[in-house]
């Protein structure tokens, strides 16, 4: 189990940064973008969106990472390090509470109402369609970019502490 805790520990810190870097794309630029298009083609964009994300591409990212790291901090546990070991194990429940269930909970039921939506002809309806959903979807949004990167900081803390020790 020795030579299986560093490669467990890269493979935990590129899922946690792909899954941040993949909420954090939604945050600067996806939004704001699908924002300033004509409300028709956002509902469009976005229904299409949600349909394409779940892929075999994103799902290891996305639904592995806290498995990825609650068996790092076992091994690490296995090893004797215990600080890193809690680490990321916090970083685990931190990324399973505020990010895949927020997403489980919030954003994919709003993501499957949009997609049952008919794109209003009318331009009025489909902003005020777009504002309803837009709005809180980018809140929760944001909610998930945060909890993301505070698990990949204690990914990267637990990283760090498994240095040896230098005297």
């Amino acid at each position: 189990m020795p030579r299986f805790l560093m490669p467990m520990s890269m493979l935990s810190l590129l899922s946690i940064g792909a899954v941040f870097g993949f909420f954090y794309a939604w945050v600067c630029s996806t939004m704001w973008g699908l924002d300033a298009a004509d409300p028709r083609v956002a509902i469009s964009a976005m229904q299409a969106m949600n349909a394409s994300v779940r892929n075999a591409v994103f799902f290891p990212a996305f639904f592995l990472t806290p498995v990825f790291l609650a068996i790092t901090a076992f091994i690490a546990n296995r090893q004797r390090r215990a600080r890193s070991a809690v680490l990321f194990a916090a970083a685990a429940a931190v990324y399973f509470t505020g990010a895949l269930m927020v997403t489980a909970i919030v954003n994919v039921p709003m993501n499957e109402a949009l997609a049952l939506v008919i794109v209003p002809a009318d331009s009025a309806a489909a902003a005020d369609l777009w504002r309803d959903y837009s709005a809180p979807w980018q809140f929760w949004n944001t909610i998930r970019t945060f909890v993301s990167g505070c698990a990949l900081l204690l990914t990267g803390l637990a990283i760090y502490f498994l240095r040896p020790e230098t005297t």
